[in-house]
């Protein structure tokens, strides 16, 4: 499975951006699809996930109420939407896909297969 994370940029705060997870290499149809997030001198946390079979979704709880993740499984895509961005979410970005993430490892990112490349977002104020 290769990852392509795209969609990140340069935004002001509360405006919104769309990032997006295309796979290529396999449907991943069954997999868990994370984005987790590195700003500069942090470590990467656990954004947001969802179940590609049941469309089930866990957030951490800075971005509940301003993003969604969602997924179009005939585009093998996956998106993170960005509402009411604020300087603090200002990082890079990482989509993940893990084939055997059970819930309760849903946020912890060793137990993703697969990772892209990352695309900036940057908030400013």
């Amino acid at each position: 499975v290769q990852l392509q994370a795209s969609g990140g940029g340069l935004v002001q705060a509360g405006g919104s951006l769309r990032l997006s997870c295309a796979a290529s290499g396999s449907t991943f149809s069954s997999y868990v699809v994370g984005w987790f997030r590195q700003a500069p001198g942090k470590e990467r946390e656990f954004v947001a996930a969802i179940r590609r079979t049941t469309g089930f979704t866990s957030y951490e709880d800075s971005v509940k109420g301003r993003f969604t993740i969602s997924r179009d499984n005939a585009k093998n895509t996956v998106y993170l939407q960005m509402n009411s961005l604020k300087p603090e979410d200002t990082a890079v970005y990482y989509c993940a896909a893990g084939r055997g993430v059970i819930l309760s490892a849903i946020r912890d990112a060793r137990a993703y297969d697969y990772w892209g490349q990352g695309t900036l977002v940057t908030v400013s104020s």
